[in-house]
């Protein structure tokens, strides 16, 4: 009798180790406003993770006319040096790089100094990325975007991957510059997937993407590899101007 409460105990402490944790994300926020590195894994986040900051820093701006007048610029950037690592995470809410607030005028936009891994995470609302830099490793594998997104004019600097990823709303990388090797192998893009304008300086892998309407790659330029092996496009491809290595996209693909 004693073995078998040891054992359902036992059973019991692994399923709570198991289980996801809740953590609220305005005490994320203060800890990557104090600086500390963030590593979370197994847990659901809840609240919006604003890491523009924009409601700190909005009361400290001058007003529209103020920053028109004086020719300013109305993008504030916040720098985040911390490590952030989330790993098997839910967000419930909004993960935020990118506001463009329209009672003020401003636009707030994040960019990343250290690594940022967003490992196996499902994105239950929106993931705006839009003009971020990271400048570290940044690792998006296994994400779900299940609602709006945008890495539109957003730098990558070194590592990153999008494999085994599923956008299931429409996805913009527009204007994004990837300096090194990227890959989307195994992703899944449900709706329209736009590369116009994107920069792949050291390679990009599609292998075996499944882009489910439409692909906009429209003066997309590659350098390097570029492997698109068993890439499925069930709708239209607009590859006007894109250059790959210096010739049209015609010469690697046909449908």
């Amino acid at each position: 009798m004693k073995n078998i409460f040891t054992l359902l105990a036992l059973v019991i402490l692994t399923a709570n180790n198991y289980a996801q944790k809740t953590i609220e994300a305005a005490e994320i926020l203060k800890d990557i406003k104090a600086g500390k590195n963030i590593n979370i894994s197994n847990a659901t986040i809840k609240g919006v993770l604003d890491m523009t900051y924009m409601d700190d820093v909005l009361p400290t701006l001058p007003k529209r006319k103020r920053w028109w007048n004086k020719g300013g610029s109305n993008t504030v950037e916040k720098k985040i040096d911390s490590k952030i690592s989330f790993v098997n995470c839910s967000f419930e809410s909004d993960v935020l790089a990118y506001i463009p607030d329209e009672d003020s005028g401003y636009t707030f936009v994040s960019n990343f100094n250290s690594d940022v891994i967003f490992k196996n995470c499902t994105f239950e609302e929106k993931a705006m990325f839009k003009y971020s830099e990271f400048k570290s490793d940044a690792d998006f594998r296994g994400c779900k975007f299940l609602e709006d997104n945008t890495f539109k004019y957003a730098v990558f600097n070194q590592n990153i991957s999008f494999e085994n990823t599923k956008f299931a709303e429409p996805a913009t990388f527009k204007y994004a510059v990837f300096k090194t090797f990227v890959s989307f192998s195994n992703s899944i893009f449900e709706e329209s997937a736009t590369f116009k304008y994107t920069e792949f300086k050291n390679g990009v892998s599609l292998n075996n993407v499944k882009f489910k309407e439409d692909l906009n790659i429209k003066y997309t330029k590659v350098n390097g590899d570029f492997d698109i092996q068993n890439m499925t496009v069930s709708y239209d491809i607009d590859s006007k101007y894109t250059e790959i290595n210096g010739k049209s996209f015609n010469k690697y693909y046909q449908k």
